[in-house]
């Protein structure tokens, strides 16, 4: 696909930020199970979705904390890969965090941590300023163009 020609394909967009969020979430409960699953006796969705357990005033929720930070990062490449554009990538992480927020508030309400707030922004900061880094890396690589002689 050219990337100069604009096309409005509300599938592939549709199709584009299914695939993020899921990989959002398999990675989130991936790190979740590896650094909070190991200090709690039963692993919930309370860990993804209710911000009172992302408080740093125990060992167990920094370890939330560190989980989804891992994830925005992992997230970053995850756009690298299926966004492919930088100016794209603001977008989709965006969509991807507002998404958060809706599915938090139906699950546990409204999120009136300040930890809550701050580590969202901070994990939407960090998965589109590196996933356009990642991308712009890309862009910006020479094209290889080889000369075809003839042999006459």
């Amino acid at each position: 696909m050219f990337y100069g020609a604009v096309v409005w394909d509300p599938w592939l967009i549709l199709s584009q930020i299914v695939c993020l969020q899921c990989l959002y979430y398999l990675t989130l409960g991936l790190f979740m199970s590896i650094l909070v699953g190991t200090r709690v006796s039963r692993m919930t969705l309370v860990y993804f979705f209710d911000f009172s357990t992302l408080t740093a005033s125990t060992a167990t929720g920094w370890c939330a904390i560190i989980a989804f930070l891992l994830t925005s990062l992992a997230g970053s490449v995850y756009m690298f890969y299926i966004v492919e554009r930088a100016k794209k990538c603001l977008d989709f992480s965006a969509t991807l965090y507002i998404i958060h927020l809706f599915i938090c508030i139906i699950y546990g309400g409204w999120p009136s941590s300040i930890t809550w707030w701050v580590l969202n922004v901070t994990g939407l900061a960090l998965m589109s300023l590196l996933g356009e880094w990642l991308c712009i890396r890309r862009e910006m690589r020479e094209i290889p163009i080889t000369r075809l002689r003839s042999n006459v």
